[in-house]
């Protein structure tokens, strides 16, 4: 199980989520850039322990409704040649790792197979700030269907209900005032036995 580790990263995932957020299609933001809080996720292990993996909620809190985004993320200690320019989020200077090269999750391939792997009931969500601690809130519906067209949510709604889709990851937030928050992360629609 991955370690989390108490220390210094600069510029920080939320200074590196704010440049990055504006510039992707589904930020639903202001003309200005956003003022970003943490406000929950999970984390999923590499099974080779390579990269980090977390899905990360923030809430812009500049925005005059405030708004919940998803961003997946892989952390790298390399730059991964496979990737589009577009896919990297940022560097950052880790006080124990080094630099590491950030990744939108959608395009980083450990990431999006450790998300199938949970979907199919074959991972184990991990609390976002404690090692060795499985994030019993973080639901699979649907679990052990073979996932075929995985979906992120990117913006996320509470108590999404989404009862046409046989496979939906769910998991909370909590609001910038503190109130509670559950919604979908991620669906995928079940493939037929014999496809893909």
């Amino acid at each position: 199980m991955a370690t989390v580790q108490h220390t210094t990263i600069t510029p920080t995932k939320l200074e590196l989520l704010t440049a990055w957020l504006p510039a992707q299609p589904w930020y639903s933001g202001h003309a200005g850039a956003p003022e970003l809080v943490k406000a929950g996720g999970f984390r999923l292990d590499d099974p080779e322990g390579e990269v980090g993996i977390e899905f990360l909620v923030v809430v812009d809190t500049a925005a005059p409704e405030h708004v919940a985004y998803l961003a997946p993320m892989g952390y790298r200690g390399a730059a991964y040649d496979g990737a589009s320019r577009a896919a990297l989020i940022g560097t950052c200077e880790h006080g124990e790792l080094g630099t590491r090269w950030i990744y939108d999750g959608v395009h980083d391939p450990v990431v999006t197979a450790q998300l199938r792997a949970l979907l199919r009931g074959e991972a184990v969500p991990q609390h976002q700030n404690q090692s060795d601690t499985p994030d019993l809130t973080v639901q699979v519906h649907g679990a052990g269907l073979h996932a075929g067209d995985v979906r992120i949510r990117r913006v996320l709604q509470p108590a999404q209900a989404d009862g046409t889709t046989p496979v939906r990851l769910v998991a909370g937030w909590t609001w910038p005032d503190g109130t509670p928050a559950r919604g979908v992360f991620a669906t995928a629609v079940q493939e037929q036995p014999g496809r893909g």
